[in-house]
């Protein structure tokens, strides 16, 4: 009876050890399961928040991960706990056995969003462009009553800025503006208020320098400038328009050049010596003169011819230059083929009219 039970015991012993084998471990509860993981130190974390919690610190924190220790540094900004004061903080809230992997420092960065000036300011011109119907940015002249700075918000704040109150007086171009930018359900928006001037510009022709009176504009002599657009009348003239005019009047530098301040430059002037040219079909003769008028490219003015001491009219052309058109008998063939002459016309030269037979 003994050996037999020796027998079955023996037999059953084996068995029973591979079924312990084979059979499943029993499944720990995650609170269990947090105790027997082990605690990581992290060589550099990131936070959105103003305060550096345990779980920031490691990983594998457990129930503790919620647990505020450190206050974190600026938006923006970067700070460093060294490791021996990160594992007193830890010990000191029941967070034992952290493995360090050697880390000396532990570096905190604050996230944060920034905002640049450029940003803001661009903004403003949306919204004098698009509600107010003011002209595109290059020809804005923005004026602020307070220097627009960079702002630096938390990284939750993330939207784009929204007008939440806007005033404009279009007469004196006063403007005074109020952002709101969300940092979500939890978080009070940041307000932004922008006040200033703008004015619209337009691009005109002003004078480097003083000018007198007859003096003919030169390259140097003139600019472009942006000033108010309610300066700029229909009568201002280009750059490329004034360059080689002459003036009407003495003019101060930095004024708006206009048509009525501009005339042809007098290319021939009183008393001056003049080129007479002569010119009929197939003949070109010159001769030397004396302009009793003055007068600019077009203008028929009365020179003296120095020869022959008669007063011509004569077209200017050129600088000191002046053109007398002649008139020359017109030739007609006669019946029996040979030419005759033909007297000009009266109104070309009177003093040659052909007499009756």
């Amino acid at each position: 009876m003994i050996r037999s039970l020796l027998a079955a015991l023996l037999v059953a012993t084996p068995i029973a050890a591979v079924a312990a084998e084979t059979a499943p471990a029993p499944r720990l509860s995650p609170q269990v399961e947090d105790v027997l993981r082990t605690p990581v130190l992290r060589a550099h974390i990131e936070v959105a928040d103003e305060l550096v919690r345990i779980g920031d610190l490691i990983d594998n924190a457990g129930v503790a991960a919620q647990i505020a220790v450190y206050r974190a540094p600026d938006l923006g900004t970067t700070g460093a706990l060294s490791t021996n004061a990160v594992i007193a903080t830890l010990r000191a809230h029941q967070v034992i056995g952290v493995d360090t992997r050697d880390i000396r420092e532990v570096t905190v960065t604050r996230l944060a969003r920034s905002l640049p000036a450029k940003e803001i300011e661009k903004q403003v011109i949306e919204v004098l462009q698009r509600r107010h119907g003011l002209g595109d940015a290059e020809d804005l002249a923005l004026t602020w009553d307070r220097e627009i700075e960079a702002r630096t918000l938390p990284a939750n704040y993330s939207g784009a800025p929204m007008l939440v109150a806007d005033r404009f007086d279009r007469r004196s171009g006063r403007f005074d503006l109020s952002f709101e930018i969300s940092g979500g359900a939890d978080n009070a928006p940041v307000r932004l208020r922008v006040t200033g001037t703008a004015v619209e510009t337009a691009p005109v022709t002003v004078l480097t320098r003083p000018i007198e009176r007859n003096e003919v504009i030169k390259v140097s002599d003139v600019a472009i400038e942006r000033r108010p657009k309610a300066e700029v009348t229909s009568d201002t003239v280009t750059r490329e328009a004034a360059i080689g005019m002459q003036t009407r009047r003495s003019l101060r530098g930095g004024q708006v050049m206009r048509t009525t301040d501009l005339t042809k430059p007098d290319l021939v002037t009183r008393d001056q010596s003049v080129t007479l040219i002569y010119e009929a079909a197939g003949i070109y003769l010159t001769s030397r003169g004396k302009a009793l008028e003055t007068g600019t490219e077009g203008d028929v003015v009365n020179v003296l011819n120095l020869q022959s001491k008669r007063t011509v009219p004569a077209t200017v052309v050129g600088r000191g230059q002046v053109v007398v058109m002649v008139a020359v008998p017109r030739v007609l063939a006669s019946a029996g083929g040979a030419a005759s002459a033909v007297a000009p016309e009266p109104s070309i030269a009177r003093s040659s009219a052909a007499k009756p037979e």
